[in-house]
């Protein structure tokens, strides 16, 4: 029979303390997203305040007492020095909370940085496709008809979905009677509008369209509807021989044809809805000093803050009044603040320092000089774990010479040399993007030729499937498609 009781065990176990949970969340941020908790902290606490004249950085950012100025009022039941750790009787939640980040907001006196920070609405490409429905003297049904249309448009302007499927949800909305060819004939007249070719169902109809629209009466124009009306097949796999033979145009004729075809747009929709650009600031300076690359904190990103010092001065009255309670709370609030930042910056310099040690020979001949590096090598160093070098990785940039690079960037996987030595994966896929566009185009490498120059000339033993897969990253096409005619 079972009997109820108790029993006392002793045990050990790992709790994150809000302190930690704090240092943590900051760690992931960007440098933008720490600006706007930095923002929402001030707001929310009245013991940090932003210190403009930037004097004892060092005091600011580790959290020790300061000292009031000698033009600032200082209460006269002072006692002695505010230790380091207060007594909190409140919980986590009462003191830092997870409100969502505010947006920047600019002064009166930064109308241009206002301005920078307020994104633009941009149109959907389905929007601007119904402005111009609406404007057009269609009947209702065929209106409704355009209107399924443009819902099966994607983002890059071509048709989604198959006629048959919208023939048969529109027969179940307006007619039973309702033919394939209205539809067409609607799709028609979209294909169009602005920009011309949304609604195609395929390339070859998407760039006929915009050669038929052309005004002009010259050669190219005919050899290029010639080309796409009958010969597409020919172009798309990039056979020019069997293009010329076939066409009956001379290889001349073909090329001022095929130039007049790059110049078409072939994701019609690619123009409108563009994405809003989203502002990145680097974290991290990597400058030359002495003859190496050193790494060094953006002044601009680490906020410079410090604990206001009449307010903390109030803490040393001692008393128990609530107004006492509050002030202590707050400057323990603050202090674990401010000592979470200082630790996200040593943590993402330490790490900055070890990746740009690491890649001296990158920051000096490029991308075919990086070194295979993986998350572990730089959490051996920092003696830290791996999940905490990703997490400092995460949404982290530092401007190089060689432009704005993200901490990923520098980490990729390694691949053997005939020498015994390894290669990181990024400078073959630097080395392949350099002999593809120094290649002979009548004559383009193929992925099998590429593999072999990369083990007779460069040692690097690598598989054709692999360059395939860097070429295809790097959105080079095949080689059929990269041949042009002299």
């Amino acid at each position: 029979m079972l009997k109820t009781g108790l029993q006392l065990k002793i045990g050990q176990s790992l709790t994150l303390t809000p302190q930690l949970q704090q240092t943590i969340k900051l760690l992931q941020y960007s440098a933008l997203e720490l600006q706007n908790q930095v923002r929402e902290m001030i707001e929310q606490n009245p013991l940090l305040e932003l210190d403009e004249n930037e004097s004892e950085p060092v005091d600011r950012l580790n959290g020790s007492a300061v000292d009031a100025p000698e033009d600032q009022p200082v209460s006269m039941e002072q006692g002695g020095a505010i230790p380091d750790e207060l007594p909190v009787d409140t919980d986590w939640e009462s003191v830092y909370t997870n409100m969502p980040t505010p947006r920047p907001t600019a002064s009166d006196s930064d109308i241009s940085g206002m301005l920078e920070n307020i994104g633009g609405s941009e149109t959907s490409l389905r929007e601007h496709l119904l402005e111009q429905l609406d404007l057009t003297p269609l009947s209702d049904v065929d209106k409704v008809i355009g209107q399924a249309i443009i819902d099966g448009v994607r983002d890059d302007g071509y048709l989604g979905e198959s006629l048959e499927d919208l023939l048969d949800c529109l027969r179940k909305e307006l007619d039973p009677d309702l033919s394939l060819a209205e539809i067409e004939a609607v799709r028609k007249f979209i294909m169009r509008f602005d920009p011309v070719g949304c609604a195609s169902l395929d390339l070859r109809e998407n760039l006929l369209l915009q050669v038929d629209l052309l005004d002009s009466d010259s050669e190219a124009v005919a050899h290029a509807k010639l080309i796409l009306d009958r010969f597409f097949p020919e172009l798309e796999k990039q056979n020019l021989k069997r293009l010329v033979s076939r066409s009956r145009l001379t290889a001349q004729q073909v090329e001022a044809a095929l130039d007049l075809i790059r110049t078409l747009t072939p994701r019609p929709g690619s123009a409108i809805g563009a994405a809003t650009a989203d502002y990145v600031k680097p974290d991290v300076f990597v400058v030359q000093h002495n003859g190496r690359w050193v790494a060094m904190l953006n002044p601009e990103v680490s906020p410079q803050l410090r604990i206001h010092p009449y307010y903390s001065s109030l803490v040393k009255r001692g008393d128990g009044s609530d107004q006492n309670k509050y002030i202590k709370d707050h400057l323990q609030e603050a202090r674990w603040f401010l000592k979470s930042i200082q630790s996200r910056n040593d943590t993402i310099l330490k790490v900055a320092e070890v990746i740009v040690d690491k890649q001296q020979e990158f920051f000096e001949r490029g991308e075919e000089a990086m070194r295979p590096m993986i998350l572990r090598d730089v959490a051996e160093v920092v003696e830290m774990h791996e999940s905490t070098i990703s997490r400092v990785t995460s949404s982290k940039y530092m401007l190089t010479p060689r432009g704005l690079l993200s901490f990923k960037y520098f980490f990729s996987s390694q691949l053997g040399k005939s020498d015994g030595g390894n290669t990181s994966a990024t400078a073959i896929r630097a080395v392949i993007r350099s002999l593809i566009e120094q290649e002979n185009r009548q004559k383009p490498l193929s992925d099998s030729k590429i593999t072999t120059i990369l083990l007779n000339e460069k040692g690097i033993k690598v598989a054709r499937r692999t360059v395939a897969k860097y070429r295809e990253a790097m959105q080079i096409p095949p080689s059929s498609e990269r041949k042009r005619i002299a």
